[in-house]
């Protein structure tokens, strides 16, 4: 079992359900979060848990990020890096080297290898296109940083139940939306097998959504972490 756990991005959802279940399952009760944030007063409940330990930093600074990577065994970033020239990326990827970390799971978007089918795939491309490059990016400099990596490539979100299907880099998305849990079920996984998904680019979404239109989309879910 991995010991060390860097979360960055720390204060979102799919975060705060991952730390959540680290912190309560006698599974996991060896492991250690650090948490990474712009502002850690808005984690200020967990200061006192002696098995973590808070840091306030920035993915946009290389200072902070290399800093937060010490003695850690795996990182999970929980924000999808729509930075110019993915540079939030390149520092993760630089940190990580700088102390020696291999093991790195990074949330990424639906829709950046065209993956999506339908007239969903070209209304979810017209939406969010804008920051699919940068997305894109991110993922081709896990693939090439020589990183144990595994990239979750993330549905529109909801707040329901776990339940997915897992399609891979070369493979049609299926479904159109998934649960932040079930996002949180899979990087558990990982955590607790860190060989689980390595070197992968995954899509994940409930298939009971596969040609759902977007009007249930616009009502409901949300692109947001």
């Amino acid at each position: 079992m991995i010991k060390n756990i860097l979360i960055m991005a720390a204060n979102g959802q799919i975060s705060r359900l991952i730390e959540n279940q680290i912190l309560n399952d006698d599974q996991f009760a060896n492991v250690h979060l650090t948490l990474f944030l712009r502002q850690q007063s808005r984690l200020a409940q967990l200061a006192k848990n002696p098995r973590v330990t808070l840091v306030e930093g920035s993915l946009d600074r290389l200072d902070d990020v290399k800093k937060a990577m010490v003695d850690q065994d795996l990182v999970f970033v929980g924000v999808i890096d729509h930075s110019k020239g993915s540079q939030q990326t390149q520092n993760v990827i630089a940190g990580m080297k700088a102390g020696h970390v291999q093991r790195v799971i990074y949330t990424n978007v639906l829709g950046i290898y065209d993956e999506v089918p339908g007239a969903f795939g070209k209304w979810n491309k017209a939406t969010i296109g804008n920051g699919l490059p940068s997305a894109l990016k991110s993922d081709q400099l896990l693939e090439q940083s020589g990183l144990d990596y595994t990239t979750l490539r993330l549905p529109w979100l909801n707040d329901r139940d776990v339940k997915y299907q897992l399609t891979h880099k070369d493979e049609t998305y299926v479904g159109v939306s998934g649960s932040r849990k079930s996002v949180a079920d899979v990087v558990l996984k990982i955590i607790a097998d860190s060989d689980y998904l390595k070197n992968d680019s995954v899509g994940i979404a409930d298939p009971d959504t596969a040609g759902s239109d977007r009007t249930g989309l616009l009502t409901g879910e949300k692109r947001s972490r």
